[in-house]
């Protein structure tokens, strides 16, 4: 080609059906999901179509202009913010004969280049390969089909094409049932945590808002934590004792970004998982960025998509310490009511977060009477764990216990123990009910 396929032309298209989307913004954070590639962007353009063409979503002279200007600054790629079909991205490698992707491209790269686990890097590698699959003849375009004989032959170029979807659909297949393995044994892990369930909760966010520092700031872990988007992809988990002794498990999980492409939110539907069974989520902010507002409404989407919209939630302004402007602050409150701030490097906030989780585990106070045959007095030694145990007197058939704040999880397998359940101003019933 001549040029540099690390230096970058960045194209956002304005289009009818996105014109609410702040694209400048979007723009810059595809400028940011480039460096993390090492993509040196010499320009970024901003293009409206009033009506997308089939061939290159632009019309033909703003596409002549686009590769024109790209040239002149000697890139070797175009990167758009628009996702592009197949057959356009086709028409723009052809016509430019430079590296043409667009923001699904990139946000794929960068999920493939943080990929650790074996998880993850199944889960990349499918979306990877369903992307890739409808755009295979990218790869083909020298090989045409040879026609004669009045009738329409198959040449090299469709045989290689067939052979290649071909072992694509295999290998999707493949990776599908190596997940699935994978997520079985993640099943059983979450079942074996289950039989001793302690309280847990999942920190969610945007990406590089500070959810890895959160959670290592709170549990005094070493869980990695990089100043780069989508530095964790799997989720980890830790310990931490609450104020009141409870014990509870914090998972970080992946960082979501604006427009994510729908088969990555599909790929890591397991990851999320974690958030999905927490009892209470913790949505990071990062306030110093501008662009926190759009953080707030990209990240909820997300959870909606995930079926964690309904989930109680802890909103958190986090990096405090970079806002120089305490007005800027409270107009950041004015967004979420309720929310805290919260500064994991001066550690500022960090008490009354804690305080607000024990809060979360007593959203609605339950005291709880059981008899429990003295034959499970495991049961009874795993709420003591979870600090849940009020009272305890021996009787003939069992022990009586008092239990506050049992986790719902837990309270599955005690149901044929329990007497009464009551708010925080009830008492139990004296009458026992002894199974």
């Amino acid at each position: 080609m001549g040029y540099d396929p690390k230096r970058a032309l960045l194209i956002g298209v304005v289009l009818p059906k996105t014109q609410d989307l702040d694209h400048e913004e979007s723009l810059e954070e595809l400028e940011e999901l480039a460096f993390n590639l090492g993509y040196q962007v010499q320009e970024t353009l901003l293009v409206k179509v009033r009506k997308p063409q089939a061939r290159f979503l632009t019309g033909p002279g703003k596409a002549n202009e686009i590769i024109n200007l790209a040239k002149s600054l000697k890139c070797g790629s175009i990167l758009f913010d628009e996702p592009l079909m197949p057959s356009q991205q086709r028409n723009w490698e052809s016509t430019s004969e430079l590296n043409v992707i667009d923001r699904q491209e990139v946000i794929l790269d960068i999920f493939a280049d943080r990929a650790q686990t074996r998880e993850a890097v199944l889960q990349v590698e499918l979306a990877r390969l369903q992307y890739e699959l409808p755009r295979m003849k990218r790869l083909w375009t020298h090989l045409d089909r040879q026609r004669g004989g009045g009738a329409v032959q198959r040449g090299e170029g469709e045989a290689q094409i067939e052979i290649d979807q071909r072992l694509i659909r295999k290998r999707i297949a493949k990776v599908k049932s190596e997940l699935k393995q994978v997520e079985k044994r993640r099943g059983i892990q979450r079942k074996q945590r289950m039989k001793v369930p302690v309280p847990s909760f999942a920190i969610v966010g945007y990406t590089n808002a500070g959810k890895s520092t959160l959670l290592n700031c709170l549990t005094g872990s070493d869980v990695l934590a990089a100043d780069k988007l989508f530095a964790t992809l799997d989720p980890t988990s830790r310990k931490l004792t609450l104020p009141s002794g409870r014990i509870i498990v914090g998972t970080d999980t992946v960082g979501f970004v604006n427009r994510l492409p729908h088969r990555l939110i599909q790929a890591f539907k397991a990851t999320l998982e974690e958030a999905l069974v927490a009892d209470f989520l913790v949505h990071v902010l990062d306030s110093s960025n501008p662009a926190v507002e759009v953080h707030l409404k990209t990240t909820l989407e997300v959870l909606e998509e995930l079926g964690a919209e309904g989930k109680p939630r802890i909103t958190v302004f986090n990096k405090t310490d970079l806002v120089e402007d305490p007005v800027c602050l409270r107009q950041l409150g004015k967004l979420v009511p309720g929310a805290l701030s919260v500064s994991c490097k001066t550690a500022e906030g960090v008490d009354g977060l804690l305080s607000r989780m024990d809060e979360a585990l007593r959203e609605s106070p339950v005291l709880s009477e059981l008899v429990v045959p003295y034959k499970h007095y495991d049961l009874i030694a795993q709420l003591h764990e979870l600090g849940c145990i009020q009272e305890e007197k021996n009787l003939d058939h069992g022990i009586r216990i008092l239990a506050r704040d049992i986790p719902a999880a837990y309270r599955e397998r005690l149901n044929g123990f329990m007497r009464q359940s009551s708010g925080p101003q009830g008492g139990a019933d004296s009458s026992i009910n002894v199974s």
